[in-house]
């Protein structure tokens, strides 16, 4: 048994981005694991999630948004909205929501699945990049208003991990995909969920309680 046995935790996109691989290892530790699939961009969709959910030991907030290649003289205001609206917003309405009975209680772990692309560079992704720094931005602050009451907030900033969203059987299928990873992980290999999903568990568990407010980079040593 592991200190997340018994904990009752929510997983937002539960088939998308990080959540199959985080959903089983919670599920492998004795987590009670609420893998939500709703639409959140959807009004009170945030809200109603957590209010099903009943009592949130800890909230995964994994949102996904294609990472779409446009020059910024491209980049038109739905393009921008819709980064905002999928990565941004629902994440702000879901810590809203959760942090009432967190503070009751005085206790909770919030981890947010984030990207490295808001700490490194990459040319035409002015949306994408925006939308996960703030995420990052929101984190650090609201991170340490929270911890003092006994919950912790972090962000996993994250790249190159095997994922079904970003990092498509068919696009890892190409034959210059291996040459292509080489180059850019000083690693030399995509991680795994497993190797993600452990990082969260850590982050949810009872022995990383002076982890706040934190973007912790997990991307094989790329943007370093």
């Amino acid at each position: 048994m592991t200190s997340l046995a018994g904990k009752r935790a929510v997983i937002t996109d539960g088939k998308e981005f990080m959540g199959p691989a985080i959903a089983e290892r919670f599920l492998r530790e004795g987590a009670h694991v609420i893998a939500d699939d709703r639409d959140l961009t959807e009004p009170g969709s945030c809200e109603a999630l957590i209010a099903e959910a009943g009592r949130v030991d800890v909230l995964i907030v994994n949102l996904a948004d294609p990472a779409e290649a446009l020059a910024v003289q491209d980049i038109g205001d739905d393009r921008w909205h819709q980064a905002f609206d999928r990565l941004v917003h629902p994440m702000h309405r879901l810590v809203r929501a959760v942090t009432p009975q967190m503070l009751e209680r005085g206790a909770g772990k919030i981890i947010v699945m984030g990207s490295t692309s808001a700490l490194h560079a990459i040319p035409k992704q002015g949306a994408y990049s925006a939308a996960r720094g703030a995420q990052i931005a929101y984190v650090r602050t609201v991170g340490i208003e929270l911890a003092p009451k006994g919950i912790a907030l972090n962000l996993v900033a994250q790249n190159w991990v095997d994922n079904p969203t970003y990092f498509s059987k068919e696009m890892q299928a190409h034959p210059r995909w291996d040459s292509l990873v080489r180059s850019q992980v000083p690693v030399g290999r995509l991680g795994t969920g497993e190797e993600d999903a452990a990082l969260v568990a850590f982050l949810a568990g009872d022995e990383s309680g002076f982890f706040v407010g934190q973007a912790i980079p997990f991307a094989g040593g790329w943007g370093t």
